[in-house]
């Protein structure tokens, strides 16, 4: 058995000092195998900075998948070409630098595991089919591993689902990003598939996603725009872990998870 752990947007400083002070434990306590992050608000909000990528990495992270905000901090440009556990949403036009998916081996053990990001389209402009990228990503991965994270970074419900339900059976665990709430959806599809419409956010839970609530209650009371500042309190982990058959890549367990950071 393979056992996934899969961690939800970053956020911020809070969201990277929760991971720093709790992951290594949970690793141990779960007998995590390996970590995927989403980490594209992971550097103030915004983007990651090399100094941000390799802190999480040193946590204990094995891959770290992007979406939306992956150019806002342009600090990545200078290290996702060599940096081949940086993945950027695979479905992006050509001509992007960074690649969408990759295999990645396991520590200790012979398996490896296949982990693919990509962006929806619902509501999210200058993306490319997730759909098509996805079955072009797990046809090339298979040839290596069975088992296979996807992380579908999207806005809307039903385009999250609905890759979920196209791929099952295909990988082994579709986890929505992107909505920073933790859903409680999260079960095997018919095929085999473990899937969970969004992991969560791994950050500030005083706040709204992630932001100074009143920020953005004066944004929505007035119109007007102001710089967003990450929240600081009531700092929790949303992740999901997940056991997979090492033969066949079909998921056996999942559980969503919420832990607490309590900052000294």
């Amino acid at each position: 058995m393979i056992n996934i752990l899969f961690i939800g947007d970053i956020n911020g400083k809070p969201g990277r000092a929760a991971v720093k002070a709790l992951l290594p434990g949970l690793i141990r306590e779960m007998d995590i195998h390996f970590t995927v992050a989403n980490a594209e608000n992971a550097s103030g909000g915004f983007g990651i900075t090399k100094e941000t990528f390799d802190e999480l990495i040193s946590c204990g992270i094995n891959a770290v998948t992007m979406g939306n905000h992956t150019w806002d901090n342009k600090d990545i440009f200078k290290f996702i070409d060599s940096e081949p556990r940086l993945l950027r949403p695979f479905n992006l036009p050509s001509g992007n630098p960074g690649r969408g998916f990759g295999v990645f081996s396991i520590d200790g053990r012979p398996e490896k595991v296949g982990v693919i990001s990509l962006n929806g389209r619902v509501f999210m402009n200058g993306n490319d089919d997730p759909f098509r990228a996805a079955e072009k990503a797990v046809n090339e991965i298979r040839l290596a591993t069975p088992i296979i994270v996807t992380d579908m970074h999207a806005e809307a419900t039903s385009e999250k689902q609905a890759m979920g339900f196209f791929l099952d059976g295909r990988v082994s665990l579709v986890a929505g990003t992107h909505t920073h709430v933790q859903t409680s959806d999260e079960r095997i599809l018919e095929k085999g598939t473990a899937f969970i419409t969004d992991a969560g956010m791994t950050g500030p839970f005083d706040s709204v996603i992630g932001v100074e609530k009143d920020i953005i209650l004066r944004r929505f009371l007035t119109g007007l725009p102001e710089k967003f500042e990450i929240a600081k309190n009531d700092v929790r982990i949303n992740a999901v872990a997940v056991s997979v058959d090492e033969k066949d890549g079909k998921a056996v367990s999942v559980k969503r998870l919420e832990l607490r950071h309590e900052a000294s």
